[in-house]
């Protein structure tokens, strides 16, 4: 079944963890510790989220990362986008290099309109929905 990337499940799970330390900037350790990300992993892909504005960085004795707007405001997409620059959106399912609307491979149709659903979906749904998720599940 296709999913979104581990880049981008570990930035959600990280960005979401954010929330809990109540607007004090968190270590990256500290959030991987939380988030159970990979904290070589997290470490490489938070630069992008605070090029993409979803992240601050705070430096300093009390330093580390917090989130740059309310998580009401930041989507899914976003975190996506600012992890992956759109690459399994872009891509077609079969692999194929050369597939395009003018050269289409028998799975482009289907692909085309699955892939306008889920960046729909994940233009809705926010990280503040991610948490409230989370947060049912305790």
């Amino acid at each position: 079944m296709l999913s979104l990337s581990k880049t981008t499940g570990y930035a959600i799970q990280a960005m979401s963890h954010l929330e809990e330390s109540g607007g004090q900037a968190a270590t990256l350790r500290s959030i991987a510790s939380r988030a159970r990300v990979p904290y070589p992993y997290l470490a490489r892909r938070m630069p992008d989220l605070v090029a993409a504005g979803l992240v601050r960085s705070v430096r300093g004795k009390h330093g580390g990362v917090l989130l740059a707007r309310s998580p009401a405001t930041i989507t899914l997409l976003e975190i996506s986008e600012a992890v992956e620059v759109r690459q399994w959106l872009d891509r077609c399912l079969l692999g194929l290099t050369a597939c395009s609307d003018e050269r289409a491979c028998p799975a482009h149709a289907f692909w085309k309109e699955a892939r306008q659903q889920i960046e729909s979906a994940l233009r809705k749904t926010t990280l503040a929905d991610v948490i409230a998720h989370d947060r049912a599940l305790l």
